[in-house]
């Protein structure tokens, strides 16, 4: 549990908490127009993409792709296996939003490249710069 800006405790796997970011307006505007093509709402459409987003930023050892494999998802398993376990999650239950759908598939890659970036600085390879705003290599 931790302290929500209402001070009431909060679970991390089961409160929403609001991230706020700017961006151009003309780039907005390209957002909510590809969130209504797709019809999903603003929010679902940042959450998909930044999850999308995310895979190209992990290593394959560390269950990501190197942007080239199409067939693997986030957590690195192939097509048929992200089917299955699709197919697993829907039936508990007769519906579920694309936001639930997501969420069970992509909730313990943020515990993983925590415990990974953890061990990296751990092992000096990695540093974290406040100063500078993320994560870098360490120079050898």
């Amino acid at each position: 549990m931790w302290e929500g800006a209402d001070g009431r405790g909060m679970s991390a796997e089961t409160d929403r908490v609001a991230v706020k970011t700017y961006v151009p307006a003309y780039q907005k505007a390209e957002w909510t127009d590809h969130a209504e093509r797709l019809e999903m709402s603003q929010s679902e459409f940042v959450r998909t993409m930044v999850q999308a987003g995310r895979r190209g930023f992990l290593s394959a050892e560390d269950g990501g792709t190197d942007g080239d494999d199409c067939e693997s998802d986030a957590d690195g398993t192939d097509a048929a296996e992200l089917a299955d376990r699709v197919q697993s999650v829907l039936s508990g239950s007769t519906h579920h939003s694309w936001e639930e759908l997501l969420e069970s598939l992509t909730d313990d890659i943020e515990t993983r490249l925590d415990e990974t970036l953890a061990e990296l600085q751990e092992d000096n390879v990695v540093r974290y710069s406040g100063r500078h705003g993320g994560y870098t290599l360490v120079d050898r």
